[in-house]
Formats: C-alpha cells, sequence, structure tokens
C-alpha cells in the first residue's frame, strides 16, 4: 500500500497523504515517486474530469512533517545532495505547473519539505486548530530548504517575514499564516476537507476570490521593493545572523547569500539551481549531521518512558510553590502561562510582591513578542494566587519548594507540608545540589518526594532535571515527569547524588575557568576562548550572571561531597571573600554599567593575585576547562547517575547552552578520542599538580580500551 491516495469527485480530485506504519507524513524517495506518477496522471485528465486539485492528510494534526530527515542524514556527497534536490524541485514544479486549480488543506503540521509542496499549489487553506503549525526549520539542521523554498516563500509573503521564517526556522499559527498571506482562508477543523473542496470549487467556476494585495507601509516598500533597500535588509539580516550564531551556523548565511541573488524578479531555473547548489553544500557538512544527531536525540526525550507503562501519575489541576524568589516567581509564571492554577507563598509581603512583578513583566514580555494576547496575559496572570499561608496549598497535587539552598530551612518547609498536605500530594524540591534524601527524611512519606530542578532563566531554559531518591515511588517520579512535560520542559531522570548531573558538570568548567584567571590568565581571554568553542556565555561572565555567592555556596556543598577534586576555586573564593558578588551588585569579575555593558574587573587580579605564573596557551586553556566536563560527565556515567552518554548530551544543551553544533560534551569527546583525553588529563595533573585534573577511573578503562562513550 502507497502513502498517497487519489481520487476524483465532482469534478474535484482529492489527493490524500497518509504514509503507512507512521504517525506523520514524511516526504521521501518512495512518496516523491508516488507523488510524480500521481501528477502525471492529472496532467492527461482532462479538464472537465478534473477541475481543481485538493491535497490533503488522513494524520491526525498532522498535514506533512518535511523531508525524510534519515536520507538527509544519510547524504555522503554534494553530487547526491545536488540530484535530491533537483529531483525534488522538478516534483515541485510539475504541481505548480498544473493548469488546474491547486489547494493545499494544512489539517495540522506542515513543516520544511511539506510547506514547499503546499507553497507549490496555487492556493493554501488550514483549519483554526492550534495543531496547525507552518515554518521552514531546515536550518535547525544544518541546512536550507531545498525544494524551492527559499524562492517561492519571500515572493508570496514578503522578503521580510520569508528571511525571519527562514534564517530562524520560525513556526507561526494558522491565523499568523493568514495575517501574512500565506494562508487564504481558515476553515473549521471538522469541516476542513468539505469546506475546501467547495473553495476549489468556487475558484475553478470563478465564484470564489481571493485578493493576496498587503498594504506595505513606505518603509516596507522600500526595503523590499528597491535595490538600495534591499541592501540594507541583507546587510542587517547578516549582522542579526552573526551576532546570533558567532558564525558557528553556515546554513542561514548561505540562506542570505541565496536569496540576495535571486530576489526582486520573477521565479526562474536559476534561483532554484542557486539553491541546490548551497544545500548540496550543506547537506555533508559535520554541522548538519550533528545536528540531526540532536534534533533525533530531542524527538526520543520528549517522549522517553523513564518509569514504565503501567504507572500512572497524578492529575495536575492544581500546583502549590513554596518560596517567592527570583526561582518562585519565574515557576509561578510558568506554570500559569501553560494554564495552571497556582498558589504562591512565602513568609512575607513583600517577597510575594516581588515575585508577582517578576511573573507580570514576563508576561508583559509575552505579549511584547506577539507571543499571546493582552487579555491572555491578564487571565493567564490571574491563575496565580499569593498567601503567607498555607490555605490554599494543602489541596494541590503538587507543590514545589524554592526556597534558599539551606538544608535546615528545607527540611523546615517540608516538615510543614508533611503536616498539612494529603499524602498523595506530590512533593518537590528545586534544589540544586543538596541530596533528595535528606530533605525527604523531614517527611512523614519520602516515596512522595522528588527533585524537580529548574534552570534560570526558567521560561527559557528549556531543561527539567528531575531527581529520584532511593525512596521516591513509581508514582512520584511520573507525576513529575507528566507535569515537566506539560509545562513544555525537555527531561532528564538522574540518580539521587550531591549536585546530580548537569550542575556536577557545569561546575567543574567553571571551576577550572576559575584556575585559568588565579594562574594569571586575563578574565575576558577566558571568556573569548569559551565563545570560540562555542559556549553562549564565557565561564566568568556565567559565575557573574549566577550570583558568586549562589555559586560559592553550591561550590561548597559540592567540596563537601566530593573532597579536594572539587575544592572551590580561590579566585571564586577570595572574590566572594570582598563581597562582590557578580551582576546584581554591578560588580563580580566584570563591572555591569549597564544591561549589556560591562568591562573585566581589574580589582580581581589584586584579589587573586593573579600574577602571570606561566604562559598558557588557548589551546590548553579550552582542554583544561572542556576536558573537566568530560571528566566528570564519565565519573557520572560510571557511578550510574546516569545511564546514557545521550543523557548527558542532552542534559547539557539544554540545560547550559553546550553548543548544538558539536552534538554534545561525549559526542565531541568522541571526536577528539578518549585516549587522547586521558593524555592530556595526566599531563595537566603532572604538571599543575592537581587532583582536580586526573582522569577518573571510567575514563581510564575506556581509554585502554579503545572504546568510545557512544558505540
Amino acid at each position: 500500500m502507497g502513502a498517497l491516495n487519489l481520487k476524483i469527485e465532482n469534478k474535484i480530485a482529492i489527493l490524500e497523504f497518509d504514509t503507512p506504519d507512521s504517525k506523520v507524513n514524511v516526504l521521501n524517495t518512495s512518496t516523491m515517486r508516488e507523488l510524480s506518477e500521481i501528477l502525471d496522471r492529472l496532467k492527461s485528465t482532462p479538464e472537465e474530469e478534473a477541475q481543481a486539485l485538493v491535497i490533503t492528510s488522513l494524520k491526525d494534526g498532522i498535514f506533512i512533517a518535511g523531508a525524510d530527515i534519515k536520507e538527509i542524514e544519510n547524504i555522503t556527497s554534494v553530487e547526491e545532495a545536488r540530484d535530491k534536490a533537483e529531483k525534488g524541485k522538478a516534483i515541485l514544479r510539475d504541481l505548480s505547473g498544473l493548469k488546474i486549480v491547486t489547494v493545499a488543506a494544512i489539517n495540522g503540521a506542515c513543516l520544511g519539505g511539506g510547506l514547499e509542496l503546499a507553497l507549490a499549489c496555487k492556493y493554501r487553506v488550514a483549519s483554526f486548530s492550534e495543531r496547525v503549525k507552518i515554518g521552514l526549520p531546515e536550518v535547525k539542521l544544518g541546512v536550507i530548504p531545498g525544494f524551492g523554498g527559499t524562492q517561492r516563500l519571500p515572493r508570496l509573503v514578503g522578503l521580510s517575514r520569508a528571511l525571519t521564517m527562514i534564517l530562524t526556522g520560525q513556526i507561526i499559527s494558522g491565523k499568523n499564516a493568514l495575517r501574512y498571506k500565506l494562508l487564504d482562508r481558515l476553515f473549521p477543523e471538522v469541516n476542513l476537507v468539505h469546506d475546501s473542496i467547495e473553495f476549489a470549487r468556487g475558484l475553478a467556476l470563478g465564484t470564489e476570490k481571493v485578493n493576496r494585495k498587503k498594504k506595505k507601509k513606505l518603509f516596507q516598500f522600500f526595503l523590499e521593493d528597491t535595490l538600495p533597500g534591499r541592501a540594507i535588509l541583507f546587510r542587517q539580516a547578516r549582522k542579526n545572523v552573526l551576532k546570533k550564531t558567532k558564525g558557528f551556523y553556515p546554513a542561514p548565511l548561505k540562506a542570505i547569500a541565496v536569496i540576495k541573488r535571486t530576489s526582486g524578479g520573477a521565479l526562474n531555473d536559476r534561483g532554484f539551481s542557486l539553491e541546490s547548489e548551497a544545500f548540496s553544500e550543506l547537506a555533508i557538512t559535520e554541522t548538519s549531521k550533528n545536528l540531526i544527531k540532536v534534533f533525533y536525540l530531542l524527538e526520543e526525550y520528549k517522549k522517553l518512558d523513564w518509569v514504565g507503562s503501567g504507572v500512572k501519575p497524578r492529575s495536575l489541576r492544581k500546583c502549590g510553590i513554596i518560596g517567592a524568589g527570583v526561582m518562585g516567581g519565574g515557576i509561578a509564571q510558568l506554570l500559569s502561562f501553560n494554564n495552571i492554577p497556582t498558589r504562591l507563598k512565602d513568609i512575607n509581603y513583600d517577597a510575594l510582591k516581588i515575585a508577582l512583578k517578576t511573573a507580570a513583566g514576563l508576561f508583559k514580555y509575552a505579549v511584547k513578542k506577539k507571543k499571546i494576547k493582552a487579555s491572555e496575559a491578564d487571565h493567564k496572570f490571574g491563575l496565580i494566587s499569593p498567601t503567607l499561608t498555607y490555605k490554599g496549598i494543602e489541596n494541590s497535587d503538587l507543590i514545589i519548594e524554592a526556597v534558599v539552598e539551606d538544608l535546615k530551612i528545607k527540611k523546615s518547609v517540608f516538615r510543614e507540608l508533611s503536616a498539612v498536605t494529603s499524602p498523595e500530594t506530590v512533593l518537590a524540591t528545586n534544589t540544586s545540589s543538596i541530596p533528595i534524601r535528606e530533605i525527604a527524611s523531614a517527611t512523614d512519606k519520602p516515596e512522595r518526594v522528588v527533585g524537580i530542578h529548574f534552570f534560570n532563566p526558567v521560561h527559557r531554559m528549556p531543561l527539567i532535571e528531575i531527581i529520584r531518591s532511593d525512596k521516591t515511588s513509581d508514582e512520584a517520579l511520573a507525576t513529575a515527569i507528566k507535569f515537566a512535560r506539560r509545562i513544555r520542559k525537555t527531561v532528564i531522570v538522574v540518580k539521587d547524588v550531591t549536585g546530580f548531573l548537569i550542575n556536577r558538570i557545569l561546575l567543574s568548567y567553571l571551576n577550572e575557568a576559575g584556575a585559568l584567571v588565579e594562574e594569571g590568565m586575563k578574565i575576558e581571554r577566558v571568556d573569548r576562548i569559551a565563545l570560540g568553542f562555542g559556549m553562549p556565555m564565557g565561564p566568568m561572565e556565567l559565575i557573574d550572571e549566577i550570583g558568586i555567592d549562589v555559586g560559592y555556596k553550591v561550590a561548597k556543598i559540592l567540596e563537601g561531597a566530593y573532597g579536594p577534586r572539587m575544592k572551590v576555586s580561590s579566585a571564586l573564593t577570595k572574590v566572594k571573600e570582598k563581597g562582590l558578588l557578580g551582576k546584581k551588585t554591578k560588580r563580580g569579575f566584570y563591572i555591569h554599567k549597564g544591561k549589556k555593558k560591562k568591562k573585566p574587573n581589574s580589582e580581581i587580579y589584586k584579589i587573586t593575585g593573579g600574577a602571570v605564573k606561566r604562559r598558557i596557551s588557548d589551546e590548553e586553556a579550552l582542554k583544561r576547562m572542556i576536558y573537566s566536563m568530560v571528566n566528570e560527565a564519565a565519573r557520572c556515567l560510571g557511578e550510574g547517575v546516569v545511564v546514557r552518554p545521550d543523557t548527558v548530551d542532552i542534559g547539557m544543551i539544554m540545560g547550559t547552552g553546550f553548543p548544538p553544533f558539536r552534538a554534545g560534551l561525549l559526542r565531541y569527546a568522541d571526536s577528539i578520542g578518549v585516549d587522547n583525553i586521558v593524555k592530556d588529563l595526566e599531563n595537566f595533573e603532572k604538571r599543575l599538580k592537581t587532583e582536580r585534573l586526573r582522569p577518573c577511573e571510567y575514563l581510564v578503562r575506556k581509554a585502554g580500551e579503545k572504546e568510545k562513550f557512544y558505540r
């Protein structure tokens, strides 16, 4: 049975996509061959038999999810990539060349090649459903659209809008697609196919008209329709891309080059050819192959079963939050944004006031960015109710503690929660380093206690680290996972050890950066080296962002648990003792003058005694910082904190911003060679006489057996 079915009813041809044994429709070699054969049949079908073609999908909530990523992943040569792109274009040119009316009836996700197919139709309609998601996300896989998307989209929605969609991989709703003239109509979901057929019939008979004229403001006309304006637009687009990607991702830059050379005229073969050429060059790059690996990981971890299918999580009708600090306010906003009624408790009005102000500011920003309407923001904000008592908390299904990182205070909170809540209520702690079992010991039922570790800023960081103690029940764990996914976070589940997974690895990196400063390296140079590797922020700036006092407290907890190898950098200790706390006090390793203005704090070198002790190359500094993370990640695998290397990689990418184009920390380690990393660490340990850089037993064993992290 094929993936496509064509039928003709009352002079309207209906082409249904329904890939067998799959939840989604994709455009692969087989599907495109079927499509080509059907188009050949339609070319020879008399117009009196088929006046219009409606393309739809039998998959629930899915039109076409895109081209088959496995086929892109398996491309090994420029010639093969170009051949695939050209064949796909030829088939879609046949579709666009049909003399009859063609309508794409979009019932859900319409992405990548799926949108390129829809763009090849003369008209596009969709349902009002929120499941309609439209976009060209190819840059997220390290390539550009290969079936004509860079050529057709700008001519339909305008140059500015097309650049935004293509360069960022932006996914838009059906309502916005209608506003941008990408869609011609929206219909009720239940009647989509029927209404699309009648719309196509009306177009064929001339009783239905479509108006795609857009009113352009003078400045928009200048930017999109004049040579000097387009020059400015492309120059700014390139500047924005380089600012965001630091030049590590070639696909957006290639897309700009292709669109720039082909804009301002009608569709032509030269434009399509240039697109194929750029696609073929990108498809074989290591960046694309790595981004595809990350894509697969993300898709797997969205639905990975950590507990077992027989375990039923609690329903989540209402949540409570204890602690109205920065994290508490951010968590409350995130929950209410996702339509979860939330009771927020603290011990004084000032704290509650600050938390509510934080939440209100985040909603205001979401409105400004047009993620939600002002009326929606008001409704969602109203789902947060503040309190100074446990009244209204006790009937929550899940309660998250977000008080200061102090075991005594946390245990006191959990003791109180144990007394006022139902035994079935799941109690979670947002601790970043304290073992869950120690906090849970203060409760009557430690099996209902779980760690739900958010990363700051809560509304932006996509990871939640869920920690299961040796007492945590399957139901509590399942409830925590269900909760995290409901608020649209990626989940990793880790063993209950001090610092868990991500902070153990991250603190090793930050500590090593501090040691480099202590040895006389300039603060900005340490950061520049890390940025040159692809980290989103330099380690010294990151310490300032976290708060030097906060980082120091967590680092001391890890030092207490793991001994000399986790000894807190004296640079961090001395700076903290001087009362320099980072960005929040305007002074830390940097002097912070404004939102984005900063300069290195020369006072640091006096405090740390950081006179240059010896010359350190950029290569050595980078290896010490990155290999410290690899070493700690290997320890975590050896201890069973996690059992799979890809859990480390997805956690580091989503929790710390480790560069996705490197496919993850341990994928990167494999590319270097575990034996080479061990050799370098042994040299560093010997030269610097520090246990900090001694390769762990797990890493040494892997090197000795010539093993990789990934088999």
